[in-house]
């Protein structure tokens, strides 16, 4: 592994070797690729929206066991037990708290009374204002190549927007799985890249293999975005599923939310108060019709049956377009060292200004 890094804002803030981020994604960012990401030098993120309270602190502590290398935890700033796990990630001395949504204020403010480093994730330029305002240390900025929910807005066109907005460090995402990325987003004033799909196709990620094989036989025109899944836009691989539940109707769609809310409910740990003040939250907060939250219920346990299960005729696969581009499984230690090394080369190779 080389010795080559690269100093950023980022790596100051939080810590890490490399301006590199995996993102916390559900089902799939636990502790074995948490661990893995950090310990080859970039800021590995566990998923929490998933499990439940008591099972956070335990992955916690199975990520430290593993490392020693900072490391974060995304939360939903909109669910009612949001409180609590703020608790366990103060108590359990964890670096970083990343959120897929804006936190409030109070949140920010409680998180930084601890020494803990936010960063939440937005599409929008307001967005990005907003919570720098309200004393965000970093936001990570994604654009509409990103995997999951995503806006339609091109990183390349958002990304210099929020650079130029706010006077916190920036990492773009949607687009990223190589060094060749991470010189351009520097070039934009980014302090590093954060990526998902790309650290889903590692070796050290748990997906089956079944499953990974087909995000690898993927081409860009296989990935595709829908609204089908949760009734907001999703962009996820293209597969009989996803054009199953295209051409199905509202009544099909809100029956399978229903089953798949008590499905996560048990999966959870979580009752049906506390899943219906999450969907007061969650409607509020994004102004969703009640259609929406419900399908709101597809969404963990479509992805899980692929995810966890290998099920990909029963779940939904969420990937970037830079899946179809995406042909190898490295280890997270090769595939940071190589992103930093290509970056590097990159930067040297680019002509001198006048």
């Amino acid at each position: 592994m080389s010795d080559a890094t690269i100093s950023t804002a980022l790596t100051e803030l939080v810590g890490v070797r490399h301006p590199v981020v995996q993102t916390g994604m559900g089902w799939v960012a636990g502790p074995r690729l948490v661990s893995a990401a950090a310990n080859a030098g970039a800021l590995g993120i566990l998923a929490s929206a998933t499990m439940p309270v008591d099972r956070l602190r335990s992955a916690v502590r199975e990520v430290r066991s593993r490392t020693e290398a900072p490391f974060g935890v995304n939360l939903r700033a909109d669910a009612s037990d949001a409180a609590d796990r703020v608790r366990v990630i103060v108590e359990e001395g964890v670096r970083v708290a990343s959120f897929a949504l804006a936190p409030s204020r109070e949140l920010i403010a409680r998180l930084k009374d601890a020494g803990v480093v936010v960063i939440p994730s937005i599409g929008a330029r307001r967005h990005a204002e907003k919570v720098a305002a309200w004393g965000a240390d970093a936001v990570v900025v994604q654009g509409g190549e990103g995997g999951g929910h995503t806006g339609d807005t091109a990183t390349s066109v958002l990304l210099p927007q929020v650079v130029d907005a706010v006077d916190i460090p920036v990492v773009a995402a949607g687009g990223f799985h190589d060094g060749r990325g991470l010189a351009a987003a520097l070039a934009y004033g980014a302090a590093g890249i954060a990526m998902g799909t790309r650290f889903l196709l590692t070796s050290d990620s748990t997906v089956p293999d079944t499953v990974k094989a087909r995000y690898l036989a993927a081409t860009v025109k296989d990935v595709t975005v829908t609204t089908k899944v949760d009734g907001l836009p999703h962009r996820m691989l293209r597969t009989d599923l996803v054009d199953t539940l295209e051409r199905s109707g509202r009544a099909t769609a809100l029956l399978r939310a229903v089953r798949h809310a008590a499905a996560f409910r048990h999966e959870s740990g979580t009752s049906w108060s506390r899943m219906v003040r999450d969907g007061i939250a969650m409607k509020h907060g994004r102004e969703l019709t009640w259609s929406q939250v419900l399908l709101a219920a597809n969404t963990p346990m479509l992805l899980k049956a692929s995810m966890v299960e290998g099920r990909t005729d029963l779940g939904v696969m969420a990937a970037g377009q830079v899946a179809g581009v995406i042909d190898d499984l490295p280890s997270c230690a090769e595939l940071v060292d190589r992103i930093i090394t290509q970056a590097r080369a990159t930067l040297r190779a680019l002509p001198p200004a006048d």
